[in-house]
């Protein structure tokens, strides 16, 4: 999308907000240790990597051979998986963590935010926890960097699970203005000084297919882990260094066995993408789910993760 167009929607966007009289707020980073009691209960741990305390949760049988390891997408947090991981840790152990730049995990100390260097950071998490072998699954960003992990390191993938994935250069019908603004440079201080809520708000219902889903609650995660110390200046860099479609041509080269999950109204990355993913993984099998948007594992747990169970099932 080029940049002019989306600097227009933004500035029209921020117009109208104006117009209805809603102000931006002063909302200065919050320290991770203020945020720690409400988002990082037990089973939340802290693990020393690269030079970051990495938020992780690691839960169900330490037997598993083979963990599944669940990738967030942007702005995002290790919570959207809660309702996965209640279905799968019974039986299988389930991993899920903050990437850098997200939720409480905070910046790359090298302000490094390629594709690549989370590929690095990904091996070196499944190195520190024991784990030769997982099942990734990943949404938006996050299931780029599955298969981009699958690509690089095919060894260490057994099974992927694309959740309305990036990975193709894509025209959004609606983009979140969150991630508008953070691709306008000259919008950064703006940025890193006031977040309305009401702007988080808009962004999380724009990417579920029912916003009356979107509750106070869910905001409030939104809002408080966006404001995270260092996180919002990580989300200028991500978009800044890792371009859409990037690797696009090594999606041909993944060989695990796939399931692709995509949510019908998906407004960010549309469906069309999955039929792309579809053609280029050999083999792979696409779920679509009409009413859900674009966090369909989010917004209907229990009907997202009944596709993967039985993907899994011996």
């Amino acid at each position: 999308m080029r940049a002019g167009k989306i600097a227009a929607g933004v500035l029209l966007a921020l117009v109208a907000l104006t117009g209805v009289g809603v102000a931006l707020s002063w909302a200065p980073d919050r320290p991770v240790e203020t945020l720690t009691a409400r988002w990082a209960p037990l089973p939340s741990q802290f693990v020393p990597l690269q030079g970051m305390q990495v938020h992780l949760r690691d839960e169900g049988p330490r037997t598993d051979p083979q963990p599944i390891v669940l990738l967030h997408g942007t702005s995002a947090s290790l919570h959207t998986w809660d309702g996965w991981t209640d279905a799968l840790k019974g039986e299988r152990r389930v991993i899920r963590m903050d990437l850098p730049g997200f939720g409480l995990t905070g910046p790359m100390p090298d302000g490094d935010y390629r594709l690549t260097r989370y590929v690095s950071f990904v091996i070196a998490l499944l190195d520190q926890l024991g784990v030769q072998q997982a099942v990734l699954a990943g949404n938006s960003f996050g299931g780029n960097l599955a298969w981009k992990v699958a690509v690089d390191h095919p060894q260490r993938v057994s099974k992927l699970v694309l959740v309305d994935a990036a990975g193709y250069p894509f025209d959004p019908a609606s983009m979140p203005i969150g991630f508008k603004i953070a691709q306008i440079p000259a919008l950064r201080p703006m940025m890193e000084h006031t977040l309305p809520r009401s702007m988080i708000e808009s962004s999380v219902r724009n990417v579920y297919g029912d916003p009356a889903k979107v509750t106070p609650e869910l905001v409030d995660r939104y809002l408080e882990l966006t404001l995270r110390a260092g996180n919002r200046g990580a989300l200028v860099e991500r978009f800044r260094q890792s371009p859409s479609g990037e690797f696009t041509a090594q999606i041909p080269q993944v060989r695990q066995p796939t399931l692709i999950l995509w949510g019908g109204q998906d407004r960010l990355i549309p469906p069309d993408n999955a039929l792309h993913f579809q053609r280029d993984i050999a083999g792979s099998r696409l779920v679509m789910f009409d009413a859900l948007g674009h966090v369909p594992h989010e917004e209907d747990p229990a009907q997202t993760v009944a596709a993967v169970q039985d993907f899994l099932a011996p």
